[in-house]
């Protein structure tokens, strides 16, 4: 039964929520479960109580009446139950132990203690600051927002930042975090992820008490990456609780993430209510020219430590002239070209410059195609409107299309599986691996469908 409940909920939530449950009595009546701790209980009976009556049913051994009860603080002992006839295993323990019956790990205090202080372990990075961050009009509200909030303005308890990936969000979050320690503030900084596992640690541990009071000794909450919490429902759960928990105690908690928070997928309403209602600031796409002030600036940081290596003017307004390139983008770009000039101890040139961006010998500075045109030009082939792409729409019609426009996207651009996947509709990077193999495939089984992706192809490439 508890191989039945594994396969049908996944690993992490058996492993969370099933597998520290208990058999504590069945009778021809009633079933009794046990759970370690109240929070434990109450989760269970909300979430997974029909499941397990359902399994049970499909092991040919449904009980009366099912009922979760919250155990004696002693070791307890977790029987399997399979289709044989179930043997009730008793509270204190069997000596020798029949070999269904598996002991939970025991976890000592002195470990229990140091996942705690793994939660404060993150560094932060002494050059992203403020002062450093360059202003333009694509993200000066959001800079002044994050400074205003990290020097205690204003009421707000909350602030989320949100915008594609490399506009400058960790950059914010982390000069908020080194200013509101300069002015005495207990910061807790962490990746969504980290959140996301010390959590499951915790319920594994039956710890779940250690780890609320834990959070709620920050005066300071900072989560990057919210995006990541938003398919584990227990998750999301315990940070809405974290978040008002925090409220109530006065203190700050600054979030961001990859979209706004109407548009972040697998989050309840109750968690997305409760974040659009702090102060919600967009980091938008950087315009020429803050990307080329980005640029002198990475490059006047590198001649501070390499003085004998100098990037031309000209180079660096090549590299700004990027469209498509976010400041993450630009930044790799540079790096590349002043490291080479760095080890090989010759001059960058403009034709070098080309070669690092990916344009054509004939030194046309038009970007490559972009993801927008592959979806224009799509949709105007397929006879669709361009929001059937980002809409979760999966008939044929749409689909195909769809999965063609990925395929392209892949194939004509330099963007990653996951940016690809965020530009249509914040879809999965395995959702766009999967259409890359599907249209490869019909494009092997299907002439007329390869003529049309290969028409497709071409046309989009004379844009350039």
């Amino acid at each position: 039964m508890r191989e039945r409940l594994r396969k049908e909920l996944g690993d992490p939530i058996f492993e969370a929520w099933i597998a520290p449950l208990t058999l504590e009595s069945w009778d021809k009546d009633e079933l009794k479960i046990g759970a370690a701790k109240p929070f434990v209980r109450n989760w269970v009976i909300n979430h997974y109580v029909a499941r397990i009556e359902r399994a049970f049913r499909a092991e040919q051994a449904e009980p009366a009446a099912l009922n979760v009860v919250v155990t004696q603080a002693q070791p307890q002992v977790a029987a399997a139950v399979s289709k044989a006839p179930v043997e009730i295993v008793p509270a204190a323990p069997l000596s020798p132990p029949p070999s269904n019956v598996a002991y939970m790990p025991h976890v000592s205090p002195d470990a229990a203690a140091g996942a705690m202080q793994g939660l404060w372990s993150r560094m932060l990075h002494p050059q992203q600051t403020f002062d450093s961050f360059i202003a333009g009009q694509a993200n000066e509200f959001g800079l002044g927002a994050a400074k205003a909030f990290s020097e205690g303005a204003g009421d707000m308890p909350l602030l989320f930042i949100h915008g594609g990936f490399g506009y400058g969000k960790t950059h914010l979050l982390n000069a908020a975090a080194l200013e509101f320690r300069k002015r005495g503030k207990k910061v807790l900084f962490l990746r969504a992820e980290d959140f996301m596992r010390h959590f499951l640690g915790a319920l594994y541990r039956k710890d779940t008490l250690a780890f609320k009071d834990e959070l709620r000794t920050a005066d300071v909450l900072i989560i990057d990456d919210l995006q990541h919490i938003c398919r584990s429902t227990a998750t999301a759960s315990e940070f809405l609780y974290t978040v008002n928990a925090l409220a109530d105690l006065r203190r700050r908690v600054v979030i961001a993430a990859d979209r706004a928070p109407s548009a972040l997928e697998g989050l309840g309403a109750d968690v997305k209510s409760r974040i659009s209602g702090g102060l919600v600031v967009q980091l938008g796409k950087p315009d020429r020219d803050t990307r080329l002030a980005i640029l002198k600036a990475r490059a006047a940081d590198f001649a501070r430590l390499r003085p004998e290596v100098r990037i031309p003017e000209e180079v660096l307004d090549r590299i700004a002239d990027l469209e498509d390139a976010s400041p993450r983008d630009t930044i790799a770009i540079f790096t590349k070209l002043a490291t080479y000039a760095d080890l090989t101890k010759k001059p960058v040139t403009a034709e070098m410059a080309e070669e690092a961006v990916g344009m054509r010998a004939s030194g046309s500075l038009s970007p490559k195609t972009s993801i927008e045109d592959i979806q224009k030009k799509t949709a105007e082939f397929y006879k669709l409107d361009v929001r059937d792409f980002h809409s979760p729409q999966r008939a044929r019609r749409v689909a195909r299309p769809r999965q063609v426009a990925m395929y392209l996207a892949r194939k004509l651009t330099t963007r990653s599986l996951p940016e690809i996947g965020r530009r249509f509709g914040g879809r999965d990077h395995t959702t766009v691996l999967h259409a890359c193999r599907r249209v490869e495939a019909l494009c092997n089984e299907d002439a007329l469908f390869k003529q049309e992706v290969d028409f497709l192809s071409q046309m989009l490439s004379k844009l350039n």
